[in-house]
């Protein structure tokens, strides 16, 4: 399947919806936003949020420090 992510063409297999995806790129336990074509989805929907070949993620995660 084909994603946009973060301003990135990217080749994805075996995912089908964005909780997938961040299981596949190890980010499933990290406090993230994610927004789909522009929609911000609530942690407790990724589970039962597909994904579809042509998708546009934005994934922002939160770095402390100071």
């Amino acid at each position: 399947m084909q994603l946009v992510i973060n301003g990135e063409a990217r080749e994805v297999a075996e995912v089908s919806t964005v909780a997938d995806l961040l299981v596949q790129f190890k980010l499933e336990s990290k406090i993230l936003v994610v927004e789909l074509n522009r929609e911000i989805i609530e942690r407790t929907n990724y589970d039962g949020t597909p994904l579809q070949d042509g998708d546009r993620l934005e994934i922002v995660h939160f770095v402390g420090g100071g």
